[in-house]
């Protein structure tokens, strides 16, 4: 505690009065110019913004604040009241009116600004008086130091630029440049009284406590943020981390939108590759055999659809081996691969199937299981599987006994057991993809073959990732997903996928440049929609509409994505969108790179006997013992008796 004593014989003097509070402001020497002041030995110069963006977005003053000189931001805001906010907007809305009668009348050029201004005032207008919101009157004034005359001219000009880049008019405050250093003081005081109307949502967005940046997960940690780095934003420079497994998200699904060109398989291998060292387990469905090099780099599994040999069997179980080495399958396993099967064949044959061709399918499957010896007692489960010339030849014998949908079926699935396309049928399953990264290339597979491959693979990957066995974070990546989408049956079976991945502590990734085909149908749009995490970057002109219709984009937001570069994009995570370019270390690069003439550059340096280990290897990416996820931890729990058989008596 602190005591304190007064002299006697003296009178108590005054509170301190305003003038000493105001003297720790005043300078020792001040020299007024029309333009500018010498305050000490410093030169400022102050402007009064007169010209405002017509949207704003949170953290919108940002660039301001981080200004890399000495600039001082003053924010004067004075309520409204709402009977005469009312009355102004009234008056307002009736100058406008006039005006816009008067130059129709004369057959004049309507002026494009008058029309907005109107538009927006009958818009608040109508926001007011229902209370949605209210009016401020708002003066914004900026005031820059240097310390001298010629360097106070070069910061003039460079704040003058970062004005007009944010669509501000910054002007001087001529012949009042006293009063304007005053009101970029910290006293409250206005002396310029250069106002503009602000709504609320306007005021908010320029308060400096918001911010451009996405929301730390915990605000209070001092720890490094989590999740996988995206790249810079573009409106603070601060770093974009986003974890889509984090526990506030409702789903773990993404969807990257953008145009051919624009990015989008380089910011999917980054983030492949990134979410590798947080150990999280990645298959991919690559269409265009982008992604072997990355897998080659971290010593992934690459199965090349299309190959000699190589093939996926539709008719295999959903078996699972536990840790214990003891193997389960669901309950229902047969009757899911009956379902599945539909979705096969109906995806085979290009159309959906009709009532009677779905009937002689179901009789024929059943027959094909039965004529290998499986049925529905799961001791028979492990048995080797039939294969699609199986079930062709059930039909064929059903067609010979009188039934026209089975015969028409079988001649349909004829040219996928003996013809041009019989080489993924034609035999049992030839490998069991396991690892940390597993990429399926369809490359080499025939257009017509591309979407029962996508198909199949998926199929093979969501086998793994609803094993109950095993416990841990996984990534499922659909590059160019169109391919499948284009199918009612494929898209059907996407999005089933993509409802039920959450359960099993999984995240579907699809990214597609075809986005106006994605979101003219409804099963494309509910795709998007279960994604917590959605991406968009460049977008073409012929899209934008139905981009800015369905994700509810501003239109600062909609000229972004039509001007965006290469590699930038909107991050759009609930409510918080932020936008961002994808930035990538010199070894990422060259991994995750599909330019045609680096590539060639890679491949010249190698040959003419440079740089042999110019690639990247698993060592240099940081996986120094082994990689991630690789072992079938027992820790990660074990399926459970109800959902599941045993099948270790077969």
């Amino acid at each position: 505690m602190v005591m304190t004593t007064r002299p006697r014989n003296r009178r108590r003097r005054p509170a301190t009065r305003p003038a000493h509070r105001a003297a720790a402001f005043t300078p020792d020497a001040l020299s007024v110019g029309a333009r500018h002041l010498e305050v000490g030995n410093e030169w400022v110069s102050s402007f009064a913004i007169t010209g405002f963006p017509r949207e704003v977005h949170p953290g919108w003053l940002a660039p301001l604040l981080t200004y890399p000189g000495r600039l001082d931001v003053a924010l004067h805001v004075e309520p409204i009241d709402p009977a005469t906010a009312a009355a102004r907007l009234k008056k307002q809305l009736a100058k406008l009116e006039s005006g816009r009668r008067h130059t129709a009348e004369h057959g004049r050029l309507y002026d494009p600004q008058v029309e907005a201004a109107t538009e927006d005032a009958y818009d608040l207008s109508s926001r007011v008086a229902r209370g949605e919101g209210k009016l401020f009157r708002v003066g914004l004034y900026l005031t820059i130091h240097a310390p001298s005359e010629r360097a106070l001219a070069d910061e003039v000009a460079a704040l003058r630029s970062l004005a007009a880049s944010l669509l501000l008019d910054a002007k001087h405050t001529t012949y009042r440049s006293l009063q304007g250093w005053v009101s970029t003081l910290p006293m409250g005081l206005d002396l310029i009284g250069m106002r503009r109307t602000f709504d609320t949502a306007a005021l908010s967005a320029a308060f400096p406590f918001t911010s451009p940046d996405l929301p730390a997960a915990d605000p209070t940690s001092v720890a490094a943020p989590s999740g996988v780095l995206y790249g810079y934003n573009v409106g603070s420079q601060g770093l974009v981390h986003w974890d889509r497994f984090g526990d506030g998200m409702h789903n773990h699904n993404s969807v990257v939108l953008g145009r051919s060109g624009a990015g989008k398989s380089y910011l999917v291998k980054l983030e492949l590759l990134r979410s590798l060292y947080r150990g999280i387990e990645i298959a991919v469905v690559d269409p265009e055999d982008e992604y072997a090099r990355l897998a080659a780099a971290v010593g992934g599994t690459y199965v090349h659809l299309g190959a000699a040999g190589v093939r996926l069997n539709p008719f295999d179980l959903p078996i699972h081996t536990r840790a214990d080495g003891r193997r389960t399958a669901p309950k229902d396993a047969l009757v899911r691969r009956s379902l599945f099967l539909h979705t096969v064949i109906a995806v085979l044959v290009g159309n959906a199937l009709q009532a009677a061709e779905r009937a002689a399918l179901d009789r024929g499957i059943a027959a094909t299981y039965q004529s290998v010896g499986i049925t529905t007692d799961a001791r028979t489960w492990t048995r080797p599987s039939p294969t699609l010339r199986t079930l062709r030849d059930q039909l064929a014998i059903a067609g010979q006994a009188g039934d026209r949908a089975a015969a028409e079926l079988a001649a349909r699935l004829h040219p996928f057991v003996e013809g041009a396309f019989s080489s993924l049928f034609d035999g049992q399953t030839t490998t069991n993809p396991e690892g940390h990264l597993v990429v399926f290339s369809l490359r080499d597979l025939p257009d017509e073959l591309k979407p029962i491959g996508t198909l199949l693979t998926l199929d093979t990957v969501w086998r793994r990732v609803s094993n109950p066995a095993i416990r841990r974070p996984r990534l499922v990546v659909v590059d160019e997903a169109w391919l499948l989408m284009k199918e009612r049956s494929g898209a059907e079976f996407l999005f089933r996928m993509a409802k039920a991945s959450r359960k099993h502590w999984a995240g579907l990734t699809v990214a597609t440049q075809d986005t106006a085909d994605v979101l003219s149908s409804d099963l494309g749009k509910a795709v998007v929609a279960n994604a917590a995490t959605q991406i968009l970057l460049r977008q073409a002109s012929q899209a934008i509409d139905e981009i800015t219709q369905t994700f509810d984009l501003s239109a600062g937001e909609r000229a972004f994505l039509l001007s965006a570069d290469r590699g930038q994009g909107l991050l759009s995570a609930g409510t918080q969108r932020v936008a961002f370019h994808s930035i990538a270390s010199p070894t990422e690069h060259r991994l995750v790179t599909s330019n045609p003439a680096e590539l060639a550059g890679y491949a010249d340096n190698t040959d003419s006997g440079g740089d042999t280990d110019a690639e990247p290897s698993f060592v240099d990416l940081g996986f120094v013992d082994e990689p991630p996820c690789a072992a079938e931890g027992d820790e990660f729990g074990s399926s459970s008796v109800d959902d599941h058989i045993e099948l270790d008596a077969a």
